[in-house]
């Protein structure tokens, strides 16, 4: 089961770090003094545009933002009931970090045809770790 916990940390680890791309550049975009001031005059109706590639890292952020809460429940609750083959929810856990590395630089990268796949294999990790859970 420690296993669980590594992919457990990783993907909290890569919520935290999805951030860093965006933000640099609006540091970029805003410049300095505007950055350290919180917000450009206007904001939020009226702000410098960030490069197409930094709002796509903004969404890959809040998406894993919002992927996580499911993913810790599931790996909570099979930590703690024990149930099911805890080789098979680390590997799970595994599947779900790679994909979301995957769909983090497939999102912000803007590869065709690969993000919601991409993303569909870490949803499907989250459902397979809830299986073992309860069946």
């Amino acid at each position: 089961m420690q296993d669980v916990f590594i992919y457990l940390a990783l993907s909290g680890v890569l919520t935290v770090l999805l951030w860093t791309p965006y933000i640099l550049a609006r540091l970029f975009v805003w410049g300095l003094p505007t950055f350290l001031n919180n917000y450009p005059d206007g904001f939020p109706a009226n702000q410098p545009e960030p490069p197409l590639w930094a709002q796509r890292a903004h969404r890959a952020h809040l998406n894993m933002v919002e992927t996580m809460p499911a993913f810790i429940a599931v790996v909570l609750a099979a930590a703690l009931l024990e149930t099911g083959s805890g080789a098979a929810v680390a590997e799970w856990a595994a599947v779900f970090f790679y994909a979301r590395v995957l769909h983090a630089i497939v999102y912000i990268a803007g590869v065709p045809y690969l993000r919601t796949p991409v993303y569909l294999v870490s949803w499907a990790a989250i459902l397979m770790i809830g299986a073992e859970v309860l069946l």
